[in-house]
């Protein structure tokens, strides 16, 4: 068995589809990765959590591919037992943080859903970064970003200060 198997059985048990399995590996593979060099580089962050939720993260997708799949997430991994800051990472991965006007519009409970915690960030950054299981460089993932919510959308602001904070985290 591998560290990942539990995850993956998870995932399997509550109906992903293989792509949806292959996305959340490749999110864990980047979202590991940068979280390692945040570690490498002093910082403080939960490596094996940031594993666990990137792995996790689309767990609601085994229900619907719509915005709601966090929501979902959050309501398949609370049945399921699984631990409150894998649950939060569940919630929080969307878009690089949801307000609660912008959950409003999209149908969502009322409340922001934005990343808090660094590890939250991480998956959530990691997760913008990919298209299916291929990695983006930030420029071209900021592009098809722009092109799918429009130019002057709030998300984008975010998912530029998403990219700015965490090079911060990975300087000396």
């Amino acid at each position: 068995m591998n560290n990942d198997d539990i995850e993956i059985n998870i995932l399997r048990t509550a109906g992903c589809a293989e792509n949806v399995i292959e996305h959340c590996k490749a999110v864990k593979a980047l979202a590991v990765t940068i979280a390692q060099e945040v570690a490498d580089h002093g910082g403080d962050v939960d490596v094996k959590l940031v594993r666990r939720g990137a792995l996790l993260h689309d767990i609601g997708r085994s229900k619907t591919h719509a915005i709601t799949h966090a929501v979902i997430g959050v309501g398949i991994a609370t049945e399921m037992g699984i631990e409150q800051p894998v649950i939060n990472i569940i919630e929080r991965h969307i878009g690089s943080g949801i307000s609660r006007h912008e959950a409003q519009e999209l149908g969502l409970p009322i409340k922001d859903y934005f990343p808090i915690t660094r590890e939250e960030k991480i998956v959530s950054y990691a997760d913008s970064l990919l298209s299916g299981s291929r990695v983006m460089i930030f420029e071209r993932s900021l592009e098809h970003v722009k092109r799918i919510l429009g130019e002057g959308h709030p998300a984008i602001e975010r998912f530029i200060a998403l990219h700015q904070e965490i090079q911060t985290w990975t300087k000396n």
